[in-house]
């Protein structure tokens, strides 16, 4: 289980250090930077897919994604004496981000290319990564670096160079795979990639989640619930069908579900009191889709080690909310969840959850900040220095 994240110079995340548990909630007004935490949270974990580079192109580049304010602020600019001024640069350009665990760490460092530049210049370059045992990063426990193109690893006597020509685009978690000599990227690399993040599932009439699907057996809801009627009767099959059912009854009292399949293609069946005939997914109301969409997402039958839902309460009516907060709870029990949400209701709701961690964001002076959250508050962290 994560117990820090840590981004610096991302865009309104200035110098953010989020303590994490098993169940967390992140709240916050419009603008205050509860987006920006999550799709920096998802561009760490492209870190070890190798789609960092490009997940930061599709951004605008480096120079978008960057903290717009000053490197620091004066305590008279925060007291409001004087107004917010640019100076000198004393560091170099530089986004970081990071995590721990109770076992292990890791943080990277993306700067701008060396020149001379070539056609690809806009191309941010990674200069630094670090893998460290322990909660908090310090020389006595770091176990493989990446300075540049050099990745080493410790030894008996000193550092091993195990790498030296890693592309500046190339992660060392998707450069270097020995697992006799460095077991601790090979662990970390498939610890992230089981990391999972649900955005705004599509349900307009094009949607991928309203069409007939060819069925497989899927442990895993797409991202974008493509393969739902097959998730939900792989749940049936190998996870907790009475869940499943149980699930669908509290949100929807009176209501049940089946899949029905013609010549292996997959389709949703919802049947209601009252109705003479079951309806379709492509019949659906939004919310209704929506809620069903969750329920494959929250009972999968391989629960990750991360889950982080985007804004899930979004086409549901207000009153599904303590239903869909008893879901996250039941997910929470098998996975660390992490929920950004504008709803009260479902805020609310979730705070009522014994392990649940309410986090506000507000901002100042276009900085996002944790609401209460004072300097020595925050979980101890450390960058590794280029």
């Amino acid at each position: 289980m994560l117990h820090t994240l840590a981004i610096s110079n991302y865009r309104s995340l200035r110098a953010l250090v989020v303590p994490l548990v098993r169940l967390n909630v992140i709240t916050g007004a419009n603008g205050n930077g509860k987006s920006n935490l999550y799709r920096a949270f998802r561009l760490l974990s492209e870190t070890a897919l190798g789609g960092a580079i490009g997940c930061i192109a599709r951004e605008g580049g480096l120079a978008s994604v960057l903290w717009a304010g000053p490197e620091s602020f004066a305590k008279s600019v925060k007291r409001g004496e004087f107004p917010v001024q640019g100076g000198m640069r004393r560091q170099p350009v530089s986004l970081r981000m990071g995590f721990a665990g109770e076992e292990m760490g890791y943080a990277v460092d993306f700067g701008l290319p060396t020149p001379p530049a070539d056609v690809f210049s806009l191309d941010p370059e990674i200069k630094r990564e670090c893998i460290w045992h322990g909660s908090v990063l310090r020389p006595s426990n770091a176990v493989v670096e990446r300075r540049g193109n050099i990745v080493s690893t410790r030894a008996d006597q000193g550092w091993e160079v195990i790498a030296q020509h890693v592309p500046s685009y190339e992660s060392m978690l998707t450069h270097v795979a020995d697992p006799q000599r460095v077991p601790e990227v090979l662990v970390l690399r498939e610890t992230i990639r089981s990391w999972r993040f649900y955005d705004h599932f599509r349900t307009d009439s094009d949607a991928p989640a309203r069409q007939m699907q060819v069925g497989t057996r899927t442990p895993i809801l797409s991202h974008d619930g493509r393969d739902v009627a097959a998730a939900l009767q792989t749940i049936c099959e190998i996870g907790d069908a009475q869940k499943l059912e149980d699930a669908v009854e509290d949100a929807f009292p009176g209501a049940r579900i089946s899949i029905s399949a013609n010549q292996g293609r997959f389709a949703i069946e919802f049947h209601q009191q009252g109705l003479l005939r079951a309806l379709t997914q492509a019949e659906m109301s939004d919310g209704t889709l929506r809620y069903l969409l969750w329920i494959a997402a929250l009972l999968t039958p391989r629960p990750p080690a991360l889950m982080v839902l985007n804004e899930p309460e979004t086409s549901l009516h207000p009153d599904l909310m303590p239903a869909l907060a008893r879901l996250i709870e039941n997910a929470s029990k098998h996975s660390q969840i992490m929920v950004v949400s504008h709803s009260t209701r479902l805020t609310a709701a979730l705070e009522q959850v014994a392990h649940c961690q309410s986090i506000r964001l507000n901002k100042t002076l276009g900085e996002t900040l944790i609401d209460g959250q004072e300097r020595f508050d925050e979980p101890q962290w450390h960058w590794p220095t280029r």
